[in-house]
């Protein structure tokens, strides 16, 4: 099943996202992120087809949000299809080669396997669960090494974190070497499941900017946590859940005292 949905992620992304790539226009949604017309075409095409692999609901970023409550509600039992069309559309319409296409298997609140696909790299990066992670067909993490936390490169997406102070202190008073926001955060994950990053902070993704990365990133040996709480699968609010991560375990715990030291 993971083989077919990465063909399938595959051939979606060249036949309805790349070739609208450097020719598409956004417009504005109600809660101030951009949509493009190749969001919806692609987000049409996974309703249409996902169900082929596995016959369950399909739940888009693009749908309602009272449609996508209903939906995971229902998914304990029949699984469900969780699916971002275009994950960093600001940097699609801005013609900047870094977005990606991302779905996930969930059944029971847990991912039991996916991928994310950056087509403009042709990196695919995928994970079923017990499985191990891959990036085109390679084991992850790609490398890692024994670093000190100074020595860190830190993915941080500044404006999400809901915390002035930790905020303020990420850059006034940084623990690491480097921080780098791209905009896009299913390939956050799969940076540092590859070991592009070495340690990770989010003040708060949505479902399905999560569902598959998270996934990638233990499956390569990664840990997570939240800034409540240490269980990151724990608690209710699925749609929008912070995360503090790396892969490399010493590596975690410097970087978990720190974060949680400076909120």
């Amino acid at each position: 099943m993971l083989t077919r949905l990465q063909t399938l992620i595959h051939d979606i992304a060249h036949s309805e996202v790349m070739p609208r790539f450097l020719h598409a226009e956004g417009i504005r949604k109600a809660d101030g992120s951009l949509l493009s017309a190749a969001d919806l075409a692609a987000q049409a095409a996974f309703e249409r087809h996902l169900p082929d692999i596995v016959r369950a609901p399909v739940l888009g970023e693009e749908m309602p949000l009272m449609q996508q409550k209903n939906l995971w509600q229902k998914q304990a039992q029949t699984g469900l299809w969780v699916v971002d069309p275009i994950d960093g559309t600001t940097n699609f319409l801005n013609g900047l080669p870094h977005f990606a296409l991302s779905v996930a298997f969930v059944r029971q609140g847990k991912t039991l396997f996916g991928a994310v696909y950056n087509p403009a790299t042709q990196e695919m990066f995928a994970a079923a669960q017990g499985r191990g992670a891959f990036l085109n067909g390679r084991p992850l993490p790609l490398r890692i090494g024994q670093k000190r936390l100074f020595e860190a490169v830190a993915g941080v997406e500044v404006k999400r974190l809901r915390s002035g102070k930790l905020s303020s202190r990420i850059h006034t008073l940084s623990p690491v070497r480097s921080i780098r926001s791209l905009g896009s955060s299913t390939l956050d994950w799969c940076y540092l499941a590859a070991g592009r990053y070495d340690v990770y902070v989010h003040g708060g993704q949505n479902l399905w900017d999560y569902a598959a990365g998270a996934l990638i990133l233990t499956e390569a040996g990664g840990q997570l946590a939240t800034l409540e709480g240490d269980d990151f699968w724990s608690g209710e609010h699925v749609f929008q859940r912070s995360v503090i991560a790396a892969v490399e375990p010493a590596l975690f715990d410097q970087w978990l005292k720190w974060v949680r030291a400076n909120q």
